[in-house]
């Protein structure tokens, strides 16, 4: 019996092309692509979905295995697509570390800083906590899902063989980069106010009893003030972080 098997290359680069693309994403996905996260684990939910994703973009992929060049460029590009949905997705939760060193700055703990799980490097305290807050919410509130219905529909906004247009991605990269500061500003327009309001009021407490020590006591109590604030708005804040996730990730699933 003679068993035909010269399909198998052709397969087997579409596949590799297909775990470049999700695999690139799911690398600087946020949650998922942190360094805390075990390489077997990483690696196994990148192959999952490369299974998951092959059977339905396989006929997308025209490959010519003559030469390398067109399969190193085809690579190339996908490793691109999968590097410009990871880091959009990155960039949004960017608001959270915005915010969370405004809010810092203004309650006076702007010197508090410990190590980010999410970028591996020294950060602000309260920055951490609104990510990984943010982070842990996007995952409860299943937003996860529409990840994977971008990688879906990525496939129609990037179709494999072409190569994506350097104006639309620096516009997609810029329009992230820009609406991230601005949520992030306006997750933390409450304390901007506080900290306006309570700096004004040390100014006059300070010329009207000049022999009060201001620093020592406005340190504390500005700590105190904030976390009440804090208490009372973190749901608030989180659920406009998730209405912005919400709508970027759904700017990159617009078929699903």
């Amino acid at each position: 019996m003679h068993i035909d098997i010269a399909f198998l290359p052709a397969f087997g680069a579409a596949f590799v092309l297909v775990f470049a693309r999700v695999g690139t994403m799911l690398m600087l996905l946020p949650g998922l692509g942190e360094m805390s996260v075990p390489v077997r684990i990483r690696l196994t939910i990148a192959v999952l979905l490369t299974l998951v994703l092959y059977p339905l973009h396989r006929p997308d992929y025209a490959i010519d295995l003559r030469e390398p060049g067109p399969v190193l460029l085809a690579l190339a590009q996908e490793l691109l697509i999968g590097f410009v949905l990871g880091m959009t997705a990155r960039l949004t939760i960017s608001a959270l570390q915005t915010a969370g060193s405004v809010i810092a700055q203004q309650l006076g703990l702007g010197f508090v800083t410990a190590v980010d799980p999410t970028q591996g490097q020294q950060g602000l305290l309260l920055g951490n906590f609104l990510t990984l807050l943010g982070v842990t919410l996007i995952f409860a509130t299943d937003l996860h899902h529409m990840v994977i219905a971008g990688l879906h529909d990525s496939y129609r906004l990037f179709r494999p063989g072409e190569i994506p247009d350097v104006s639309d991605v620096v516009t997609l990269i810029t329009n992230t980069v820009a609406g991230a500061f601005r949520v992030g500003i306006q997750l933390s327009g409450p304390f901007l106010v506080f900290g306006l309001v309570f700096n004004v009021a040390l100014g006059v407490l300070s010329r009207l009893m000049p022999q009060m020590q201001v620093y020592f006591v406005a340190v504390p109590l500005s700590i105190m003030i904030g976390f009440l604030i804090l208490l009372i708005v973190v749901g608030a804040m989180m659920s406009g972080f998730l209405d912005y996730v919400g709508s970027v990730l759904r700017e990159l699933a617009p078929f699903s």
